[in-house]
């Protein structure tokens, strides 16, 4: 039974570091996958894509230093965590017509830490 208990405590905080991400390895992912056409950090501005500085929390299509597809512009979505993590994983599900050109990442650690170094740039 002891061991037991240990087994389930371990998964349940192995799923919970899985689930917070780990923005160290995000940045270096970041700059391999999406560093190409995205920016963050103090010089962060659009180029072949729209600078991602406090991107959660933020209406698609929003940002003025960039020209958005009008199916980006017009989605209604709102980049929330799971949006967001899912639009990393399948562009074209979540705004059809996005003229972003990438295939999408189906780890799920990877979206995770992507996620955990986007979260660095929020607000504070």
């Amino acid at each position: 039974m002891k061991y037991a208990l240990f087994s389930l405590a371990l998964v349940f905080n192995t799923h919970a570091a899985f689930a917070a991400g780990d923005a160290e390895a995000g940045a270096k992912l970041f700059a391999k996958t999406c560093g190409g056409c995205h920016s963050v950090g103090e010089d962060a501005r659009g180029g072949f894509g729209p600078q991602l500085n406090g991107i959660i929390g933020r209406p698609a299509g929003t940002t003025t230093d960039y020209q958005y597809s009008d199916a980006m512009k017009n989605s209604g979505v709102v980049w929330t965590r799971d949006k967001l993590a899912a639009y990393i994983e399948a562009p074209k599900k979540v705004v059809s017509g996005t003229r972003m050109i990438f295939w999408g990442i189906s780890d799920q650690e990877k979206i995770e830490n992507i996620l955990a170094y986007l979260e660095t740039f929020q607000p504070k």
